[in-house]
């Protein structure tokens, strides 16, 4: 009896040690996240469009581009499930392959801010100085460009009818819109680099890059993440927006916005061409945005 009592003993401390054992910001963040439903409901609808953009044959055998004329703005049937366009094309075809470009040049652009805001936050924050002043500077500057008014400007160069892919288009919502994302990691670094593990590391003889790579960056790609999460819905919105305006992609590129531009003339006459597009465009914006919104409320104690 006596036995099992010391085995006792010592088993409870254990469990209580293991029971309190301190978790990390991310262990805290992916326990809330698991409770949310929202997160399941944003991440299942970007896993479906995502999916949808990689492979749209898994959701639809027609030719995207395969028109009659014949068949011109019919309405949904068991054949054609979203009606068809004024061209006669299937518009659930269109709507299916139309979420490769627009999701690309989302996901794109995302990186490419992820990247400028990674180089200018971690350099003006970490070095301070006049490195911190000329950086702040650029980002002034950039941050003054209003981002929609530069996009029309620079697509509109483009000749009429000149197909310029989607890489003009993530070039210039990349360039010009990682100025939110620079300054949350600035300001991420310049609290991480004041704590005292970085002062040991210092101190033990830790070169800059790995003080940066190594014990600052970790710190600062939770919050950059979660505003590049909300700005990628955005992206796809301005993608949509600068192709309805003729400044962004052209055909024969599919894509959302080039759709719901040609639809716009014949709306009442027959409006699923228009619909159809829009709806999609929108669940998808919301999707990534509920997404951005759900990681955040979980990185950010304050919120919980």
């Amino acid at each position: 009896m006596s036995e099992l009592q010391s085995v006792a003993a010592t088993e409870v401390p254990q469990e209580a040690t293991a029971a309190d054992r301190p978790r990390s910001l991310a262990a805290d963040a992916w326990r809330d996240l698991r409770r949310n439903p929202i997160f399941w409901i944003a991440l299942g609808l970007v896993a479906v469009l995502v999916t949808m953009a990689v492979v749209p044959s898994l959701f639809t055998s027609i030719d995207p581009r395969a028109c009659d004329l014949e068949r011109s703005n019919l309405p949904p049937s068991a054949e054609h499930w979203f009606g068809t366009n004024v061209q006669g094309c299937d518009v659930y075809a269109r709507t299916i392959y139309g979420a490769r470009a627009s999701i690309a040049v989302g996901i794109f652009s995302t990186l490419l801010a992820g990247v400028l805001a990674l180089l200018f936050g971690m350099l003006g924050g970490f070095f301070g100085g006049w490195i911190d002043a000329v950086l702040s500077r650029v980002l002034d500057i950039v941050l003054g460009i209003p981002l929609l008014l530069a996009a029309i400007v620079f697509g509109s160069s483009y000749q009429p009818g000149e197909n310029m892919g989607i890489w003009p288009v993530v070039i210039i919502l990349g360039a010009l819109g990682w100025t939110t994302a620079a300054r949350v990691v600035r300001s991420s670094v310049i609290s991480a680099k004041q704590q005292d593990y970085v002062q040991a590391a210092r101190m033990l003889g830790a070169s800059n890059l790995r003080i940066m790579f190594r014990h600052i960056l970790p710190n600062a790609l939770a919050p950059m993440i979660v505003v590049l999460t909300i700005a990628l819905g955005t992206f796809i919105a301005l993608e949509a927006t600068l192709s309805f305006l003729g400044a962004g992609l052209r055909e024969p590129t599919l894509s959302w916005g080039i759709d719901i531009s040609s639809a716009t003339t014949r709306f009442q006459d027959a409006p699923w061409p228009l619909l159809f597009p829009a709806g999609f465009l929108a669940v998808t914006v919301l999707a990534f945005i509920m997404l951005g919104d759900a990681v955040r409320e979980a990185f950010d104690p304050r919120l919980r």
